[in-house]
């Protein structure tokens, strides 16, 4: 015959010290948007710079180039595709399992120097992006005479 207990739920000296709670609440509230197995698209990139130019080669694999979006404002650079799904059911079959990502992503850096905007250039092939960002010339500085 089994021994029977009484239960205080606020009893505390039954409480485990070694339960982690960071695990207890892992997942709850914290991210509502990612879903557990779930991959999270991010953009890798390699930056180079030279004495005229910084290059910038960045993964963005499965995006058309018309989803992608770069702008320059002075040293700030903002990176930003978008993938969608396309809509393709087909009579009698169903999806068990998708793994590719859909969503927007995006990525923003500040360089040491100016961007000229003007004579910036993108290519986007076999989902990488470069980009050929051009320094802008060092404003001359005018001396001016003391009178």
């Amino acid at each position: 015959m089994a021994n029977l207990t009484h239960y205080d739920p606020l009893n505390l000296t039954r409480f485990d010290p070694f339960v982690d709670l960071d695990d207890l609440f892992k997942g709850f509230l914290v991210r509502p948007m990612l879903v557990e197995g779930q991959p999270q698209m991010q953009i890798k990139m390699d930056l180079k710079e030279d004495d005229k130019a910084y290059t910038v080669r960045a993964d963005i694999p499965g995006v058309k180039k018309e989803d992608i979006q770069v702008s320059i404002e002075g040293n700030q650079v903002s990176i930003s595709a978008e993938t969608k799904i396309e809509k393709e059911e087909k009579q009698g079959e169903k999806v068990l399992r998708s793994e590719r990502y859909v969503g927007k992503v995006a990525r923003n850096f500040t360089l040491a120097s100016e961007v000229d905007e003007a004579s910036a250039e993108a290519k986007y092939s076999d989902g990488v992006l470069e980009l050929t960002l051009p320094k802008k010339a060092a404003g001359s500085a005018k001396k001016l005479a003391v009178k």
